[in-house]
């Protein structure tokens, strides 16, 4: 898809360059604040409520991401006080809860990052989709973003939400699932309801699949090529164990599809084609190697 004014080397929006290991490191809790906009460039510079304001600060000196959300197509909040979600990816059963509070201080935040549901929130069952469409952040989020947005929302009404910068603005159009916090990018409106699909059936889909948040980026390369050499798609099918770096080059011990595995991975550059940015290159990974480990057999000493 070509963007008037993109600025982005061409391939980056259409699913021709790489795109894997490159969702956010430090995501791992989650807060979401429904506000209809307009979104300026950073969350701080808004104009919101002095309350949104405090909520949004408080969370950012917790480790929380912080997001503005609206419904897509509409810019009139439904309900009263403070409509928030929350969401944790770290757990190793991620959640997603959702409530209305009358203040900043009503929403527990410091249950959140230890792991429980605040008090304030009730826990939900269905998992929510992002759609950054931070106009204001780069405007290739908002014109590739915002039709995407409005066609997934058709598809699953209620469940999806546009939202603010989410990182990697030269992969739009992005797409974030919550809870488990997996990043889809160069995102047209077939991939995305296919993303959708598969994370409601709790798997993934490795086309345009940029990663887990919170996860660094050459352990999501370590677990996509794990995944793509074993075929598990389940969404908690592949984790790693243990990793170690020396240099540019990552080991990792990754579990998946029942084995256990050893992967060496490195950070390679790629040269763009010849665009409005004819300098630019992506950083993605190259995969060294991917060995099966031969499990342990322990046998019982015969006794004498």
């Amino acid at each position: 898809m070509t963007v008037r004014g993109c600025t982005h080397p061409a391939g980056c929006h259409t699913g021709d360059l790489p795109v894997l290991a490159s969702a956010t490191v430090g995501t791992r809790f989650w807060l979401l604040v429904e506000h209809p906009g307009p979104w300026a460039s950073h969350l701080e510079d808004c104009r919101l409520p002095e309350g949104v304001h405090t909520l949004i600060k408080r969370a950012t000196d917790l480790g929380v991401r912080p997001q503005l959300i609206r419904r897509p197509g509409r810019r009139n909040p439904t309900e009263t006080g403070i409509h928030v979600m929350v969401a944790d990816s770290a757990s190793a059963h991620p959640w997603l809860a959702e409530g209305v509070v009358a203040g900043p201080h009503d929403l527990d935040l410091n249950a959140l990052v230890a792991g429980v549901v605040p008090e304030s929130c009730i826990l939900v069952s269905e998992p929510v989709f992002l759609v950054c469409t931070h106009a204001k952040r780069n405007a290739c989020c908002a014109r590739i973003g915002l039709p995407l947005a409005r066609s997934l929302a058709r598809v699953l009404p209620d469940r999806v939400w546009e939202t603010s910068h989410v990182g990697g603005d030269r992969y739009a159009a992005n797409l974030v699932c919550l809870p488990h916090g997996l990043y889809y990018g160069s995102m047209s409106q077939a991939a995305a309801i296919a993303a959708a699909d598969a994370y409601r059936s709790g798997e993934v889909i490795l086309d345009r699949f940029r990663g887990r948040a919170g996860i660094p980026e050459p352990l999501q390369a370590a677990e996509h090529f794990v995944r793509a050499h074993t075929g598990e798609l389940s969404v908690g099918g592949v984790a790693v164990e243990s990793s170690r770096s020396d240099g540019i080059t990552t080991e990792a011990f990754v579990r998946g599809s029942g084995a256990r595995f050893r992967v060496v991975v490195e950070p390679m550059t790629l040269t763009t084609p010849c665009g409005t940015a004819c300098a630019d290159t992506i950083t993605t990974y190259r995969l060294v190697s991917l060995d099966r480990l031969t499990p342990v057999r322990y046998t019982t000493p015969v006794l004498i």
